[in-house]
């Protein structure tokens, strides 16, 4: 009888570990935050406008130094051992500036304006990662020993929302290198900042993924939001009534509503389609798109971007 009760709970923790073992992972990437950037001098201005808009030189910062590969590829690999799938950020850095190429041959059909989107926005597109975590390193010297402190922030990608945080300091070393100090002064902080990561995706997982939409409309057509169609409802009821039949559990928040403009936040989207296929903003925005441009209500409509969670409808011409 003690024997076969070993045997049972010998089972059931064989069965545990491997369902969690086979739990579905969010895919992570790794970049260096904006914090270290400007601080080791790897930030691009730009004037718009009049005003001085800084940005990460990514680019410039893996090819000038060494120490930010070791410690991003010390930091994926910690990953890696917990089960957690990486998104390489210098490959995403090389989709990125193919697509750059694509974008800078692109313009607007009417006013000729080019394609605007910042460098953090164009990797997240490029790598489609679910969760991004920022991190930043300080190297302390006192005397001829070493310490590191560091600070991992999990931002998801979609709303650029904290989802995770880990910060500390490593212990002092006369000779440790920078990405092993690195490795184990988060050691001791990773099994609970992953945890996070997981428990965020878990909850992705059951109530969909959070994004925005808004609605606008162009200001030289002759409908708005308050247009009735077919005698019954006004549109913005009837997009009202088309995110809650297709989004998670009917979730979503109306922000505002005018007759020109509508916000709609915390819309919870599926991670995946029925193929499997991960859904992003511009997938989910697409189908309300196409249900507007169709009979009964025939309005044509523009669909514009802005990173992987947020996307706007301009109703009245494409």
């Amino acid at each position: 009888m003690k024997l076969f009760k070993i045997l049972t709970l010998f089972t059931f923790a064989l069965f545990c570990s491997l369902s969690f073992g086979q739990a579905k992972k969010p895919t992570l990437m790794v970049v260096p935050s904006d914090v270290w950037c400007n601080q080791n001098g790897y930030m691009l201005n730009f004037d718009n406008q009049g005003s001085t808009i800084r940005i990460p030189d990514y680019k410039r910062a893996f090819q000038e130094n060494a120490e930010v590969l070791q410690v991003i590829s010390q930091i994926n690999g910690m990953m890696a051992e917990r089960g957690f799938p990486l998104k390489n950020m210098e490959s995403a850095i090389k989709t990125m500036e193919a697509n750059a190429v694509e974008d800078a041959l692109r313009s607007s059909k009417e006013s000729g304006a080019s394609v605007n989107e910042s460098p953090i926005d164009a990797i997240k597109k490029a790598a489609k990662a679910d969760i991004i975590i920022q991190l930043t390193w300080t190297v302390n010297k006192t005397g001829p020993k070493k310490s590191i402190n560091f600070n991992l922030q999990g931002l998801d990608a979609y709303t650029d929302k904290q989802v995770a945080t880990a910060t500390g300091t490593g212990a002092p070393s006369f000779s440790a290198e920078t990405p092993v100090l690195l490795s184990e002064a988060v050691l001791a902080h990773m099994d609970n900042f992953t945890l996070s990561l997981q428990q965020h995706f878990d909850d992705m997982f059951e109530n969909g993924r959070e994004i925005i939409v808004r609605i606008q409309t162009w200001d030289d057509w002759d409908g708005d939001l308050e247009t009735e169609f077919g005698g019954e409802d006004e549109l913005g009821f009837v997009i009202e009534d088309w995110l809650e039949s297709n989004t998670v559990k009917g979730r979503f928040s109306t922000t505002d509503m005018t007759e020109s403009m509508a916000l709609f936040e915390q819309v919870r989207i599926p991670l995946y389609n029925e193929k499997g296929r991960a859904i992003d903003a511009r997938r989910f925005v697409r189908e309300l798109s196409k249900y507007l441009k169709n009979a009964p209500f025939s309005i044509p409509n523009k669909l514009v971007m802005k990173g992987l969670g947020r996307a706007t409808i301009i109703l009245g011409s494409k």
